[in-house]
């Protein structure tokens, strides 16, 4: 009798073995994980309900049905730090790892294994001997990179930045879009949409 009670006790302790407790927000699953939001900070859990990435705030939001949280697609989530007032964006993947340094002016979710990102190059012109500072020009670029972030395409053609916090109060906007496996449309000089092929 006495084994019988102690079974008793033991089996709501070993069916709820573990609780996480005062959350803001759960997500839908996707790609086997779900977003939960404590405070300003998300983490993800897996179908067992075990978390898996723990808390933090440097994932980025995408908007789904009118709701937005981080989502994992092609094994990747987007990240973002600022750096001097900018925000930079890289990916991390499923361990929580950063995978890809957060090192772009903006960024896409991965689709068909590829992101589209706004890569900024940096050309120093020369040099200022009466502020002691290089004179430098920035560009920046939509190309198509894969899970590691190796630059696949060159999407457009490099363009003019001003690199400066007065200038970027938000993520400069992505044109370009993957539309299937090897088509990608983006914007002409005319605005117009343009589609492309994609050639290996």
């Amino acid at each position: 009798m006495k084994k019988l009670i102690l079974l008793f006790i033991l089996i709501p302790l070993l069916s709820f073995s573990q609780t996480i407790d005062k959350l803001d927000y759960i997500s839908p699953f996707n790609e086997g994980f779900s977003a939960i939001k404590k405070g300003s900070e998300w983490a993800f859990i897996n179908e067992q309900g075990s978390i898996i990435i723990n808390f933090r705030k440097d994932l980025v939001l995408t908007e789904i049905d009118n709701e937005k949280y981080p989502v994992f697609k092609n094994g990747r989530c987007l990240i973002s730090v600022k750096k001097e007032g900018i925000s930079f964006f890289g990916y991390i993947d499923i361990s929580g790892k950063t995978v890809i340094e957060p090192k772009f002016l903006n960024a896409t979710n991965f689709e068909n294994n590829h992101a589209v990102v706004l890569k900024m190059y940096k050309e120093v012109l020369g040099e200022n001997n009466v502020l002691n500072k290089h004179v430098v020009r920035y560009e920046s670029t939509e190309v198509l990179i894969d899970k590691f972030g190796v630059i696949k395409h060159n999407l457009t053609a490099p363009k003019g930045l001003a690199l400066s916090i007065n200038y970027i109060t938000k993520p400069p906007k992505i044109y370009s879009k993957i539309i299937a496996q090897n088509l990608y449309s983006t914007l002409g000089d005319d605005n117009k949409q343009i589609i492309k092929k994609l050639i290996e």
